[in-house]
C-alpha cells in the first residue's frame, strides 16, 4: 500500500466524537476520510469504496427511527462482505461486542481515551491481513 491512501469512512453521531476522530486519524496519518451522522448517508456513499469504515454502534441521537450500528453494519456487508468494519460504542458490554462480532464486524472498541490508539492499531492490522492475502494470492497464481 505503498503511496495508497487508506480511504477511510467515519460514521457517528455524536459530531464532536467524529470531528475529533477525523482530526486524529488526520493528524496521525495520510488517509482520505469521510465522516457519516447516519448509516443511511454512510450507505449512500459506499460506492466510494471505502477501505475501512468505523461505525458508531447506536446512531440515533439525530435522526428518530435512523439505523442503528447492527443494521447499518448488515447493510454493509451486504452491499460488500469484505469491506472491514470496526464498531465503535459507549458500551463496555461484552454481550454488545459479541453481539457486533455475530454480524460479521472485524472488530469492537469502546469509546473512551484509549479508544483512538486502538483503532490504529486495528486498522494496521487489517492492512497487514490485506496484504499477506495479496502475496498469499500472488504466490497460489504461479502454482
Amino acid at each position: 500500500m505503498k503511496n495508497e491512501k487508506i480511504k477511510l469512512f467515519l460514521v457517528d453521531d455524536d459530531a464532536l466524537f467524529l470531528k475529533s476522530l477525523e482530526i486524529d486519524f488526520l493528524q496521525h496519518a495520510d488517509f482520505i476520510i469521510e465522516t457519516f451522522a447516519t448509516g443511511e448517508l454512510c450507505m449512500d456513499n459506499l460506492s466510494h469504496n471505502p477501505d475501512v469504515i468505523i461505525l458508531d454502534y447506536r446512531l440515533d441521537s439525530i435522526v428518530q427511527n435512523a439505523m442503528n450500528g447492527i443494521e447499518t453494519l448488515d447493510k454493509i456487508k451486504t452491499f460488500n462482505p469484505d469491506i472491514p468494519v470496526v464498531m465503535l460504542s459507549s458500551q463496555d458490554k461484552i454481550e454488545v461486542a459479541i453481539n457486533c462480532m455475530h454480524h460479521m464486524a472485524f472488530d469492537y472498541v469502546v469509546k473512551s481515551e484509549t479508544a483512538f490508539v486502538r483503532l490504529q492499531k486495528i486498522i494496521a492490522t487489517i492492512f497487514r491481513y490485506k496484504k499477506m492475502e495479496k502475496e498469499l494470492n500472488w504466490y497460489m497464481s504461479k502454482l
